[in-house]
């Protein structure tokens, strides 16, 4: 099995012993995206809907880097430091960059720390 790393400077950079994405087996993987500016690794706002946005564009920015987009998602991991509070506000700006048919997902509760929201995805290779 061969593997190609993905990397953009429009998303932050990793924190760690990871790649930004994974391309396999006719997949793309990417690492769990949040809330940060890719220029100043500052958090970007103060609520669910603000941190979505900003995880959200970081998530497209890594698939663009391989010429994909929301488009080619299969199944999308979400993780929320308050499910109870925030999961309908992660849906309503969620549903504005996913298309239907939806992707398969969970959405799980996690302690991000100081961010409300991380997101990765898999996608399909045209």
């Amino acid at each position: 099995m061969s593997r190609q790393q993905v990397v953009t400077s429009l998303a932050p950079s990793p924190a760690g012993p990871y790649s930004q994405a994974i391309v396999a087996n006719g997949f793309l993987f990417t690492a769990g995206q949040t809330p940060h500016d890719p220029v100043t690794d500052e958090r970007v706002g103060i609520t669910i809907e603000e941190q979505t946005i900003q995880a959200m564009t970081n998530l497209g920015e890594v698939l663009g880097a391989h010429g994909l987009d929301f488009s080619h998602v299969v199944k999308a991991t979400v993780h929320l430091h308050h499910p109870g509070r925030d999961f309908d506000g992660f849906n309503t700006i969620y549903e504005k960059y996913v298309v239907a048919p939806y992707p398969a997902r969970t959405t799980v509760g996690s302690f991000l720390g100081d961010f409300l929201v991380e997101i990765d995805v898999v996608a399909a290779l045209p």
